[in-house]
């Protein structure tokens, strides 16, 4: 065997740890394959065997990569990088399974794409519309409950991520190298702990979005318009800050201000930081006052629901600044947590009001939030440098450290950040470059190219909020996946594999 034979010099990467801890993880989502199951038992659906089916699949291979590359050594930072960015790119192809098995996107580039789409919480679908052969893919309220469940679910558990999940398990596997796996999915410049040990910390984690999907769940089952089933599948994904619904029409379908209001709350909480929203449900409710990231996300999201909502009264669009309120504070924050429920085709608002969800476009939620994008934290430390440099300009013999509260960034920090950004704009041109080559216009491949990147879900042009990505040629859906995936790994997880030195000796 090719995994057998390598030599285990730890200058290389070694693939049987990979093969091995891919194993171990690939078995996660053989047990998740099977929590839909249920659902389409009581409902009596003939295509309740895809789930079995698809679970012994990925269960199996899993098993049998773990049992035969059984790593025998600590997974390092060098394996984990490759061990994640396949992680995602296999859950995904497993994942597409049931959609496809069962018919419901019977291509399996719709089938990965939308897959794709729930496990990096970003959103986008491609259930409705024309596909680029002229068939049709079908609407949302035509498919099976247990489809929908399984669409939720993939969301739900690609929120707090299949890693954090993974680290807290592994351990019990005898494999070592949990945090590696941690740090590798995320290049967000925080180290915020829960406890000393990395699996505590995921296992925390997991408890604390599991209390607050609960919440949620209960307080949409309380309204008459939303039975149990809509209220468990709009929480995960309102926790996921996925946006995932049960209708074609979004949260919109429900007309209700009091399911609104309550999601708004929740997709709030869910852009926060969880380590901070721990320590607040234990009753340390100081961190509170010392959290500039929050200050900063909570001053986005008030300031920009005002201009976003005062000016859509002013333009007569609601009659009434309440109406107003509502719709416009929805948006802005299914934007900036990178959520991608709608309420409105907010396409038709004013130029200004649209204007202003542009900008959200490019930021998002705290650093330890499910929220993907660039984070609140990245934003944030890009505007105190750039004012730095004003001051530095001004004073050039002056030494202005960078500071967040009290405390100060060292320079690795500043780069790293700056570094992102770049990376992060480039990877959006190829995106828009490539939908331009495929015939796509200018705004609409824009703007695929940034919501697919940044994780929002939610569109403008061609794939609005009112449209789907079923008729974007098969080239496009396979790219917009990669953005996806390089997204959700905040560029660097991935950047690294095609970086010479991370395969030298």
């Amino acid at each position: 065997m090719m995994f057998g034979n390598l030599n285990r010099s730890r200058s290389k990467i070694d693939l049987r740890v990979v093969a091995g801890v891919l194993g171990a993880m690939t078995t996660f989502i053989g047990v998740a394959l099977l929590l839909p199951l249920p659902m389409a038992l009581i409902d009596n659906e003939p295509i309740w065997w895809i789930y079995p089916v698809s679970a012994s699949l990925a269960f199996g291979i899993g098993a049998f990569l773990f049992w035969k590359f059984r790593p025998q050594a600590d997974l390092r930072s060098r394996e984990a990088f490759l061990v994640v960015t396949l992680l995602w790119l296999i859950l995904s192809s497993f994942s597409a399974l049931p959609l496809m098995l069962s018919g419901a996107l019977p291509s399996f580039d719709d089938a990965f794409f939308e897959a794709m789409s729930g496990l990096t919480t970003t959103g986008v679908s491609a259930f409705g519309g024309i596909r680029p052969d002229g068939a049709e893919n079908g609407l949302l309220v035509d498919q099976y409950r247990s489809i929908l469940l399984w669409r939720s679910l993939t969301q739900w558990i690609g929120g707090m991520g299949f890693i954090v999940l993974g680290v807290a398990v592994l351990p019990f596997l005898n494999i070592n190298g949990g945090s590696q796996l941690f740090h590798a999915e995320s290049s967000t410049p925080t180290t915020d702990k829960l406890t000393p040990r990395v699996q505590e910390t995921a296992a925390l984690l997991w408890g604390t979005y599991l209390i607050i999907t609960l919440a949620q769940f209960l307080l949409l089952w309380a309204h008459p318009k939303m039975d149990w089933f809509d209220a468990l599948n709009h929480s995960m994904t309102t926790l996921a800050t996925g946006g995932f619904s049960t209708q074609d029409a979004s949260v919109g379908y429900y007309q209700s201000t009091y399911i609104d209001i309550v999601i708004i709350l929740f997709m709030y909480l869910s852009g926060l930081n969880f380590t901070m929203l721990f320590n607040v449900m234990r009753g340390n409710a100081s961190v509170l006052r010392v959290n500039r990231e929050m200050h900063f996300f909570t001053f986005l999201c008030v300031l920009f629901s005002l201009m976003v909502s005062g000016y859509l009264w002013y333009s007569d669009v609601y009659p009434t600044f309440g109406e107003s309120l509502r719709y416009g504070t929805f948006q802005v924050m299914t934007i900036v947590t990178t959520t991608g429920f709608y309420t409105a085709d907010f396409e038709l608002w004013p130029s200004f009001a649209i204007l202003c969800l542009y900008l959200l476009f490019f930021t998002s939620g705290c650093a330890g939030s499910t929220a993907g994008g660039v984070k609140s934290y990245r934003t944030y430390i890009m505007l105190k440098n750039l004012v730095r440099e004003i001051r530095q300009t001004v004073h050039p013999k002056a030494v202005l450290p960078l500071r967040i509260g009290t405390k100060t960034l060292e320079p690795e920090t500043t780069r790293m950040v700056l570094s992102f950004g770049i990376s992060y704009i480039g990877f959006f041109l190829i995106g828009a470059f490539t939908l331009t080559f495929l015939g796509v216009d200018f705004e609409s491949a824009i703007w695929s190219s940034i919501t697919c990147l940044g994780n929002v879900g939610t569109n403008i042009g061609l794939y609005g909020p009112t449209e789907t990505y079923a008729s974007m040629e098969s080239l496009g859906k396979w790219t917009m996946s990669f953005l996806m995936m390089i997204g959700r790994l905040e560029v660097f997880t991935v950047l690294v594999l095609f970086s010479k030195a991370y395969w030298r000796e």
